[in-house]
């Protein structure tokens, strides 16, 4: 596992993937199919490893905590960071630092939490932990007005923020505000697009910001990769026609849940038994099933082939 640190060079140097957390049928984690997931994200070229909302660890028991970080850590390849994420709880996420201490992560993400919340306390909260957790974190922005930039600015400026994944879901996401002030407070270069390929051609050219997280990269991390390095080349034309390939299991993510629909076209595609789904989610029906298989093969055999796009 890569343990450098979170440098602003290091994360645009690849995809970020966000994948499933694979589980077996008593619904502890199986180190063995969670291999084959990252295996399969190694060999397309991505090397940074995100675990988080499609991990489902907002739900995880602090009791297989430290077996998940452990089974994650032994894992990855030499050269693959591992970002797992705390909380979204200030009790869980400071209980969490004390586990995370073992482990020689480079950073970790703390999730975001909107409940019973202020700006203020967030940011109190996130000085804290910190404290208690020696690193600098991962700041998941992903509710608008959640946190002002203001705020951001002073915790970038106190040292506290590794990188930002930035994933407020908009209709237009050419005309976002919160970016545009975010990005004029903090170094673009330190803030990732948070919602896969579909905005990541927007986010990356016309705000500026250093690369892209992705949960469909778990499928066809190859494509993933190239759209990644045409969007820094320049070469729009050839990131757009692999983005339209992306949205025919984006479609169903965003019609359908984007965490279940991910766990459930992991398996479709034969690339590992991600096994039953963490509750507080279901897993999908058979006929929602169906749909996400064909399009999960179809991006996996379109991930394998030569041809440009």
């Amino acid at each position: 596992m890569d343990t450098s640190p979170q440098t602003f060079e290091r994360i645009s140097r690849s995809v970020i993937a966000v994948p499933p957390l694979a589980r077996d049928a008593k619904g502890r984690m199986s180190v063995d199919e969670n291999k084959k997931i990252i295996r399969h994200i190694e060999n397309g070229g991505v090397n940074i490893l995100l675990y988080g909302g499609n991990a489902v660890l907002y739900h995880v028991r602090l009791s297989e905590y430290a077996e998940i970080l452990a089974g994650l850590a032994e894992s990855a390849a030499d050269t693959t960071a591992v970002i797992p994420s705390v909380g979204p709880s200030y009790g869980m996420m400071m209980d969490q630092a004390e586990v995370l201490r073992d482990f020689a992560f480079p950073t970790a993400m703390i999730l975001p939490q909107r409940d019973i919340t202020d700006s203020l306390g967030i940011v109190r909260g996130i000085r804290k932990f910190v404290d208690a957790y020696g690193k600098p974190v991962v700041l998941y922005l992903k509710f608008a007005n959640w946190l002002p930039a203001v705020a951001v600015k002073t915790l970038v400026e106190e040292g506290l923020v590794s990188w930002i994944k930035y994933a407020v879901v908009l209709e237009n996401p050419v005309e976002d505000e919160e970016l545009k002030r975010l990005v004029n407070v903090v170094p673009a270069s330190m803030i990732i697009s948070g919602i896969g390929e579909q905005p990541a051609i927007i986010h990356m050219k016309q705000f500026g910001v250093a690369g892209f997280t992705s949960g469909c990269v778990c499928v066809a991390p190859n494509r993933s990769t190239q759209m990644m390095a045409a969007i820094q080349s320049g070469d729009l034309a050839e990131a757009e026609a692999i983005r339209g390939k992306f949205s025919l299991l984006e479609d169903l993510r965003n019609a359908i849940h984007p965490i279940r629909v991910l766990h459930a076209a992991v398996e479709r595609a034969g690339i590992a038994l991600t096994g039953p789904i963490c509750p507080l989610l279901s897993g999908v029906d058979e006929e929602e099933g169906e749909r996400i298989g064909a399009a999960a093969l179809s991006l996996l055999a379109w991930n394998r082939t030569g041809e440009k796009h």
